[in-house]
């Protein structure tokens, strides 16, 4: 299984590195991409939220012109500001995570992600979703200038699960904040790789 998880400055680094960790574990082979903040250079060094820094695998850009049109099997994106908005500003990624769901494929989002970055795409219309507490009432301050919707149309027949701490509908993944980075890390490997495998990696890394 493949997958990619995109970091931008100002990532979540429990909502981020968890699920690398745990999806490494499982057999995944997991590859970071990361982006600059817009107006910045890019630098393989992302800087998160609370001033830890990670050397990413490759940027975005490198991957795309690598893989052309192949997609992964699953794209992760962690929450954090201005992390999630530096990647809901970012239109390659926005478009890359269209594609990945107009094809199936898992797109997974935790904390203020699911607002700041999916909200915009139309992936939540009619699903199921849960979020970081607030963000939801905040969505028409990440809605592009350009696009033509309103929060309305963008979360038309959605359902925000607030007592959830991760939520599952399709193929669509997401966690609530940084307290559920393990809940939504192993629902991740769970729908990847199948009960067994999640039990496997729960068992090894002596989960509650």
């Amino acid at each position: 299984m493949k997958v990619v998880e995109i970091l931008a400055p100002g990532f979540e680094e429990i909502e981020a590195l968890t699920p690398v960790d745990y999806l490494r574990r499982a057999g995944a082979e997991v590859v970071t991409l990361g982006i600059n903040a817009e107006g910045e250079t890019f630098s393989e060094v992302i800087t998160g939220s609370h001033g830890i820094k990670v050397l990413c695998d490759k940027s975005f850009d490198d991957y795309l012109k690598e893989v052309k049109e192949q997609l992964p099997d699953c794209v992760v994106i962690p929450g954090g500001m201005p992390g999630s908005s530096n990647i809901g500003k970012n239109k390659k990624v926005i478009e890359f995570i269209k594609k990945m769901n107009e094809a199936k494929k898992f797109v997974c989002a935790i904390c203020a992600a699911p607002i700041v970055v999916l909200a915009q795409t139309g992936i939540l219309v009619g699903k199921n979703f849960t979020c970081y507490p607030g963000m939801e009432k905040r969505i028409d301050d990440f809605i592009p200038v350009d696009l033509e919707l309103t929060s309305s149309d963008l979360l038309n027949n959605s359902c925000l699960k607030e007592d959830e701490p991760c939520v599952r509908e399709g193929n669509l993944i997401t966690g609530k904040g940084p307290g559920a980075a393990e809940q939504f890390s192993m629902m991740i490997v769970d729908a990847l790789f199948g009960q067994e495998v999640m039990n496997s990696v729960k068992s090894s890394s002596c989960q509650r």
